[in-house]
């Protein structure tokens, strides 16, 4: 599979941060990097830092100043798309289908080859909850869609739980994997 063009998608999530690490270990192993954020993921980490790691410009909203169809040339440029945080709130609009954002709108635009690596971050209690556990079923009986479950350890929360993003390092050697096929 050839993967050369790798979208980040990040949505609001302390575990943001680890996704820094993430863009600059992509675009060290040569692949390039373009990054949508959700209007919430802007509270976590910076757009400036993204567009820096990535060398790219980072995208926020569907509707700038200039009237394209951006949804589509984003879904149209990748070849994989990895949203790390992925948020409860955004697992359950792309479950649903609802397009309120723009990366909602790309994961909804992307072509029927493009995989779609979700990496989910949360509080245990929300990442337990029977309705995101119904989401995340129904989205890995979709063969696109690849679910990196979360792990245990110490949550924003301070508490200690399911709900930790799993590491950048580990998603990395996914896209590798998926790359190699």
């Amino acid at each position: 599979m050839k993967i050369t063009n790798i979208l980040i998608g990040i949505c609001a999530g302390i575990s943001s941060y680890k996704t820094c690490t993430l863009v600059r270990l992509l675009k060290k192993n040569n692949f390039s990097v373009r990054v949508v954020m959700t209007p919430n993921a802007v509270k976590f980490v910076s757009p400036l830092v993204f567009s820096t790691l990535s060398e790219s410009p980072v995208y926020l909203e569907m509707f700038e100043e200039r009237s394209d169809t951006k949804h589509i040339s984003l879904a149209e440029w990748s070849h994989l798309v990895v949203v790390a945080p992925l948020s409860a709130n955004t697992l359950s609009k792309i479950v649903c289908g609802i397009c309120d954002n723009l990366l909602t709108t790309v994961i909804c635009a992307l072509p029927s080859r493009v995989k779609v690596i979700l990496a989910p971050a949360m509080n245990e209690n929300m990442w337990k909850n029977p309705t995101i556990q119904k989401n995340i079923e129904q989205l890995r009986k979709i063969n696109r869609f690849i679910i990196l479950n979360p792990t245990r350890g110490k949550l924003a929360s301070g508490k200690y739980g399911v709900g930790r993003m799993v590491e950048p390092e580990f998603i990395l050697k996914e896209i590798v994997k998926l790359a190699k096929k």
